[in-house]
């Protein structure tokens, strides 16, 4: 079926229900970013395959919204479909709810699947639309249009060891229940799957890319109840849970569990499915707050910290062969984007631990460097040779740790305007990199120093510089970032967060430049104490785009540094050839 058709069956089973609008959110039960298989609905429905946005079906019209990073994807993968592009936060872009507000019939139905529908979406939806006499409604249509989905993994569940987490399993849950004592509840529902993970020291891969396996988390006063597909768990897993007394009850018995649960005072995050407040709403209490271990989960331990420090290393070493690979074939053997991305995931595999890439990698050449998320396909993605730009977004997941890295480079002649950008883009890193702030600092007071110097020159991009990062787990992490948008969470010692400032000529080329970098204690002064950053990428930037009359004294003091740190770090591990054109590389600017 094409996606028009699969609108076209939709809109025959709202008819069967009396349904004027259904909205398909890119969610599943666990409200994760990266889906299992079998929960990519609007993926499945519209064939956007952007990591978000959602669709809008009316009787008659249909519209997706998403992002900035998707604008110039978005078009592309919709032509055909029937389905409009509403470029989300840009002016003029109405509100998803309004919209459907304006287009159904007075007392219309507005239907949701309350598994992939957050709360907080949920009552949002009910108040606005209540006040216009429209009824919402939990009612699952795609499972009659999409049957042939795939149905959950039964990969195993296995430890990750306390000389990996740095914290075990008993310390977490008593911490998290000290949190439950000061809120004054006694019960907490954990649904979001890294959470779930971290929690119990174990890693799994339901979803592509992210070390996790579907399961939920019940707290209470006394007991701890993993839900979760029993047949997967190792048997060093079920031995941890015995040891940290956890018990264990099968994935599809949580729902009917919940519905047993009465005169509680229950802590669930908002962003919890609506299925579980349903379960939930009679005879109890609701104190709807961030779960406790997500914040203590973006803290990393120093055991966690060590871990990446390794991991960058080894990832540093697998990304230069690469980048020797890349510029010096390319142009004398057939490559495209898609086997480059191949290529690469072979130069990470070669090193110890390697587990898997940690989100599909992003490699952009010429003008496909314009789209933020572009994900080239088997069948059909860029030729490359030795001309223009490219742009190389990509992480490893390794036992002890997660990286992500971009690098952008000329792999033959590229404009003295690229040069310029480029430069300009790297010199925001450079800015990020180098700050000192005060205790209490949020992401988003940060943000402009890395965008600073694109707009003094009238420049910017549409997505956020900076996201948390898991400790072999997923690659993007709350509930800490670096963004325009106004999140109240300070950034505190030992979270981890990339710093890609951006810039973007559709049409033309993408640059991104991006490490990771942790945050840690600075100096203490009579203003108080101070945080800076601790870069942990080591990945050499290519001298041959960089324009340094743009660059500060500071800033080239600062980039000779990070590449002599890269050397240090690097040089022993390579030889030859490539060791020679990494030395060269690293030399100062």
């Amino acid at each position: 079926m094409t996606s028009k058709e699969k609108v076209a069956a939709l809109r025959e089973e709202m008819q069967k229900n009396n349904v004027d609008a259904f909205i398909v959110y890119s969610a599943d039960p666990h409200m994760s970013e990266y889906l299992p298989e079998e929960w990519q609905e609007r993926a499945w429905l519209s064939g956007f395959l952007g990591s978000a946005g959602f669709v809008v079906i009316t009787k008659d019209k249909a519209g997706l919204w998403t992002d900035g990073r998707y604008f110039t994807q978005a078009p592309i993968e919709l032509a055909g479909s029937g389905i409009d592009l509403f470029k989300d936060g840009m002016e003029g872009t109405p509100n998803y709810i309004d919209w459907i507000i304006s287009e159904i019939p007075a007392n219309g139905k507005v239907a949701v699947n309350a598994f992939a529908t957050s709360h907080s979406n949920w009552e949002l939806l009910y108040q606005k639309l209540n006040a216009k006499n429209l009824t919402l409604v939990d009612s699952p249509l795609l499972k009659e249009v999409w049957k042939e989905r795939g149905t959950p993994s039964k990969n195993p569940i296995f430890v990750h060891p306390l000389d990996r987490a740095g914290k075990s399993v008993t310390d977490k849950i008593s911490a998290i229940r000290q949190k439950m004592e000061e809120q004054e509840v006694t019960v907490h529902v954990i649904s979001s799957l890294d959470d779930v993970a971290w929690t119990l020291n174990l890693r799994g891969s339901d979803v592509e890319s992210n070390p996790v396996f579907l399961g939920y988390i019940l707290i209470t006063k006394n007991d701890a109840i993993l839900f979760t597909d029993l047949e997967k768990m190792e048997v060093e897993a079920r031995k941890q849970m015995d040891e940290s007394f956890v018990k264990m009850m099968p994935y599809e018995e949580f729902n009917n569990h919940l519905r047993t649960i009465k005169n509680e005072k229950v802590l669930v995050s908002p962003n919890s499915n609506q299925s579980i407040f349903e379960a939930l709403k009679i005879d109890n209490e609701f104190v709807k707050a961030a779960v406790p271990g997500n914040l203590m989960k973006a803290q990393k331990n120093e055991t966690e910290l060590e871990g990446f420090r390794k991991v960058m290393a080894r990832d540093g070493v697998a990304m230069v062969k690469f980048l020797y690979w890349l510029t010096h074939n390319a142009g004398k053997e057939t490559m495209n984007e898609y086997s480059i991305g191949k290529k690469l995931r072979e130069f990470r595999a070669a090193g110890e631990n390697f587990v898997g890439e940690s989100f599909g990698s992003i490699v952009g050449y010429k003008d496909n460097g314009a789209m933020m998320h572009y994900s080239a396909k088997s069948e059909g993605s860029k030729e490359v040779t030795n001309d223009a730009s490219i742009l190389v977004d990509s992480g490893g997941q390794y036992l002890e740790g997660t990286t992500d890295i971009t690098r952008t480079l000329a792999l033959g002649a590229v404009s003295e305007e690229f040069k310029t950008n480029s430069t300009l883009v790297l010199q925001g890193m450079i800015r990020l990199s180098m700050v000192k702030f005060p205790k209490g600092t949020r992401g988003v007071q940060l943000d402009a120093i890395a965008r600073l110097p694109l707009w003094m020159n009238g420049k910017d991009y549409n997505h956020g510089t900076g996201h948390g990062v898991g400790s072999f787990m997923n690659v993007h992490e709350g509930p800490q970032n670096i963004r325009k948008d106004m999140n109240p969470q300070e950034l505190l010692v030992g979270m981890v967060v990339s710093n890609e400032p951006g810039y973007y000529v559709e049409g033309e080329y993408g640059i991104r430049h991006e490490n990771l970098i942790a945050v840690k204690e600075s100096e203490t002064t009579g203003s108080g104490t101070f945080y800076e950053f601790e870069t942990l990428t080591f990945c050499p930037f290519f001298k041959d785009t960089i324009v340094k009359e743009i660059l500060s004294q500071d800033e080239i003091n600062w980039l000779n540094s990070y590449h002599k740190t890269c050397e240090e770090k690097l040089a022993p591990h390579l030889e030859g050839e490539v060791k020679d054109w990494f030395l060269s590389l690293v030399s100062p600017l």
